[in-house]
């Protein structure tokens, strides 16, 4: 029996923010200061808002959040009204907060390794999958809403 072991967002977003604290660590170099903090907060707690009003949705219409699975609903309510992808918008958004509250140039890192690997692993096959699950109606949605905002 063979298992599909593909890494799912989740890992990859967990590994994005230790490499980020990682290089904060060896790197402690202050570059931004101030505002650029307290935007970073704001990013976080958005970033973080997002994924659990996007997960509350997933739950409520019961279909499943894993990209490499066939879902039962397309969900076009919430967040998904301006974002196809809200889920993968929060993680960048939370990586990119936790960039900005840290000050350091290679906190950046994290968020733009998450944004490319999600733009170039993820999202076209999940797309693909649904397009081929939901035909039309995910046509008409995709061309209604954008990738990421």
């Amino acid at each position: 029996m063979k298992r599909n072991c593909i890494p799912l967002p989740t890992t990859f977003l967990l590994i994005y923010l230790m490499l980020t604290i990682i290089l904060q660590f060896f790197f402690p170099i202050k570059n931004l200061i101030g505002s650029f903090q307290v935007l970073g907060v704001i990013f976080i707690v958005l970033g973080l808002l997002i994924n659990f009003w996007t997960d509350s949705l997933f739950k409520k219409e019961k279909t499943t959040v894993k990209p490499n699975k066939i879902p039962r609903k397309l969900i076009t309510e919430g967040p998904f009204r301006i974002s196809r992808h809200p889920m993968y918008l929060g993680f960048v958004v939370l990586l990119l907060g936790i960039a900005l509250v840290l000050g350091n140039i290679f906190s950046f890192i994290g968020p733009i390794m998450m944004f490319i690997t999600l733009e170039k692993k993820f999202i076209p096959l999940e797309e693909k999958l649904m397009e081929k699950h939901f035909g039309k109606k995910y046509q008409e949605y995709k061309n209604q809403v954008r990738r990421w905002l």
